[in-house]
């Protein structure tokens, strides 16, 4: 009998240790590390952390590493050495781009070049699951079982929880209600999906009773607090979710995924740091770029296992991105039909939808 988590109970336990600044310990192949994240670092346990003595460094992605001319000797990530004077400040300008403008100059930094990097990719991507800045305050520790048994931390042996941070959550069904909606008065059914890996839960809209065994007209919506629930200028999500519910309610069903993943799948914290950045004059891929983030973190595999639990094989897709289209057809969703969803442009908006059409391919 055991009452113990399993290893993805544990990486779930580790996303809320660094969102709230408590440090983790990494182990791998013999060796182990101390990590804490950039954006929650606390004064006294940088102090903490000096005290220790080797020879800390700060992770970034080699996304961030470009903004900074920082040297990415690892490939995606640069392993930048923490001067011996470095205080919450230089780790802060380093981590968040900020006052980049204001500040540009931050080095010269020197980059790791010497030793594996394995855990400290591993705890990038930690962080940018638990939604903060990819950026981590990374030192060895000569027995990280020892310490994190001493400290009360969470210890994670990354050879088998490593695997899990790239696999794909799968989204189980955990109730359904009719909800009568502006767009289908008559009722759709409301279906909630917990993932199993402690994140956000996901939704799935139901209008009408579509059969299983022809394409269902659907739509997959990553969630926009900002333009869905706000009414934002910047974007065309809140005009696209309505409209694809109007189309679904004019023919009589449908199926809206309704994906918690906002941002791109960045979260609304570092989605809000992208349009501070877009408001100094960088677009919306530039703004990602200098937070240490890719074009796009979202996951429509997600997408695809909800539709598949639901009993769906195909669709015909409300969609202006290719790459929903692919990933749907990687993942085993068959496309019949892209079924183009061109609403919302604004005034405040036009540059940001030319530049997902130059930059990420949007059809629009």
């Amino acid at each position: 009998m055991s009452f113990a988590p399993n290893t993805t109970e544990i990486l779930s336990r580790a996303r809320a240790d660094l969102r709230m600044g408590v440090p983790v310990v990494l182990t791998a192949h013999g060796g182990g590390v101390l990590v804490l994240a950039a954006e929650t670092l606390s004064k006294e346990r940088l102090q903490d952390l000096r005290a220790l003595g080797g020879r800390p460094v700060l992770a970034i992605t080699t996304r961030r590493a470009e903004t900074l001319k920082a040297r990415p000797y690892d490939g995606d990530l640069a392993r930048v050495l923490l001067p011996g004077d470095a205080g919450l400040a230089w780790i802060s300008a380093v981590a968040d781009p900020a006052g980049d403008l204001a500040s540009p100059m931050k080095g010269p930094l020197q980059s790791e070049r010497s030793g594996d990097a394995t855990l400290h990719r591993l705890a990038l991507r930690l962080a940018k699951s638990a939604h903060i800045l990819p950026a981590a305050v990374v030192v060895d520790l000569p027995d990280p079982h020892a310490f994190a048994r001493d400290q009360h931390l969470t210890l994670i042996n990354m050879d088998t929880a490593g695997p899990l941070l790239t696999a794909p959550a799968h989204p189980h069904n955990v109730v359904s209600a009719r909800l009568p909606v502006a767009a289908a008065p008559a009722g759709g059914r409301l279906h909630i999906y917990r993932p199993d890996d402690g994140g956000e839960e996901h939704y799935a809209f139901e209008i009408g009773k579509p059969h299983r065994d022809a394409p269902v007209l659907a739509r997959i919506h990553s969630a926009c607090f900002t333009g869905d629930v706000m009414g934002s200028l910047k974007c065309d999500c809140g005009p696209q979710l309505r409209g694809a519910l109007a189309q679904m309610g004019e023919e009589g069903e449908g199926v809206l995924l309704y994906l918690n993943q906002e941002g791109r799948g960045i979260g609304l914290a570092n989605k809000m740091r992208a349009y501070a950045l877009q408001d100094q004059g960088f677009d919306t891929v530039e703004a990602n770029h200098r937070l240490g983030f890719e074009d796009d973190e979202r996951d429509f595999r997600l997408g695809a296992e909800i539709l598949k639990s639901m009993g769906f094989s195909s669709v015909r897709l409300l969609t202006n991105n290719p790459r929903k289209i692919e990933m749907m057809e990687k993942y085993g969703i068959t496309v019949t039909e892209r079924v183009p969803l061109k609403l919302g442009e604004t005034a405040q908006n036009r540059a940001y939808l030319a530049t997902k059409a130059e930059k990420s391919g949007h059809l629009l």
